[in-house]
């Protein structure tokens, strides 16, 4: 066992608990999108896209026209303001994240169930267990899931806030 394996077995998913609470919070409001500012940045939104009990689809970018996602907010048109992230948002700025099962992210995959991915800078690594086929060390892979998960819980902090307004 390598020290990164052995690393990987320990590592405990810090988004899990906040993933949860927040499919939830999105299950009581029958909503299926939610989308917030990041808080520590004014000119950085938050959107995602909830399938209940199934899958978060969750991005998070500088919007070049920060009044316009301002309003989608004010407005609670939160579907639109994760299309618009998702599509209009400054691309080198744009983090996604998919959380298959909208329970928090996870280093491995289990079996017969889908994985967990992050996309930053236009780089997409996918939490299969399987780090060389995507041309990447086992440490690279451990490293790339603890900075994913950090990110992941930021996001999602922002819109458990952005819920409980609602």
């Amino acid at each position: 066992m390598t020290a990164a394996t052995v690393a990987q077995e320990s590592q405990e998913s810090k988004s899990a608990a906040l993933a949860i609470e927040l499919a939830a919070a999105l299950d009581a409001a029958k909503l299926d999108a939610i989308a917030a500012k990041d808080p520590s940045d004014p000119d950085v939104f938050v959107g995602a896209l909830y399938f209940s009990k199934s899958q978060f689809l969750v991005v998070s970018a500088r919007y070049a026209v920060p009044l316009y996602l301002n309003e989608r907010l004010i407005k609670k048109e939160f579907r639109d303001a994760y299309l618009d992230l998702s599509s209009a948002s400054v691309p080198e700025s744009r983090i996604f994240i998919e959380d298959a099962g909208a329970d928090g992210l996870k280093i491995r995959r289990e079996e017969n169930r889908p994985f967990d991915s992050y996309e930053a800078s236009g780089k997409r690594t996918m939490f299969n267990n399987d780090w060389r086929a995507q041309n990447i060390s086992e440490d690279v892979y451990a490293s790339t899931f603890s900075t994913a998960d950090e990110r992941y819980v930021a996001m999602l902090r922002a819109l458990l806030e952005q819920a409980k307004k609602l």
